[in-house]
């Protein structure tokens, strides 16, 4: 057979009937979620499925209105599906990476636009950055997930983990800053200095500063988040 007939590609790219966890990785950019009941998703990330399930968007009163009204705040597109049912959901965003975690009575807080999907299981609440909004595009929020069950997040290209360790902050970029220990909260700072560096010629260079005892996750590119942006 021809490496390059169709019947190879197939043999090589088709989806893995085998795998039948609640979060697999079909690939390192698709996420396969083999859905039994109900699962939270980042609005927009379906790319197929197969079986009985039903997509909404995150309901007025599904978590209150004080969440919602954070979400109005930031103007961000960080939206929240909720797929329903039995059957097989893919999931992806913009082809980036995608790393599963099996939280064991933990937190994690990710930057709202990494956020792809959790098992309904975990705790979650969104906060808005109060101290960078207005002077980042499009401002920046986060959610921090806690408990025991399956969350996925995505980075563009390979992710890398910082280790914060008392007396030895970590400063990050916040458009590059995927994720963070549950239980760090970042400090927001400016530098005039870097001004000239940044490239992007509008004002200083916020930073997020993470001390204590835990992990910062970045990654290899700064994202740059706009208004409605999903």
């Amino acid at each position: 057979m021809s490496n390059y007939s169709i019947n190879e590609f197939i043999r090589q790219t088709k989806q893995d009937d085998t795998e039948n966890d609640y979060f697999e990785l079909e690939t390192p950019r698709i996420l396969e979620v083999n859905l039994l009941d109900q699962v939270w998703a980042k609005a927009g990330s379906m790319i197929s499925y197969n079986g009985g399930i039903k997509f909404e968007r995150e309901g007025i009163l599904e978590h209150g209105v004080g969440r919602l009204f954070k979400k109005a705040v930031t103007g961000e597109g960080s939206s929240l599906m909720k797929a329903t049912g039995r059957g097989r959901l893919y999931l992806a965003d913009q082809g980036k990476k995608i790393t599963i975690f099996d939280l064991d009575n933990e937190a994690i807080t990710v930057n709202g636009n990494d956020l792809l999907a959790f098992e309904p299981s975990i705790e979650w609440d969104i906060k808005l950055m109060k101290k960078v909004a207005g002077m980042v595009s499009g401002g920046l929020f986060n959610v921090t997930l806690k408990g025991s069950g399956r969350v996925a997040i995505t980075s563009h290209y390979e992710p890398l983990t910082l280790l914060v360790r008392p007396g030895q902050p970590v400063i990050t970029d916040p458009h590059a800053t995927v994720a963070w220990s549950g239980h760090l909260e970042p400090d927001f700072k400016t530098d005039i200095s870097f001004k000239t560096f940044i490239g992007r010629g509008s004002g200083e260079s916020i930073q997020m500063e993470f001390e204590g005892d835990g992990f910062v996750i970045v990654q290899p590119f700064e994202e740059v988040h706009t208004t409605g942006s999903q």
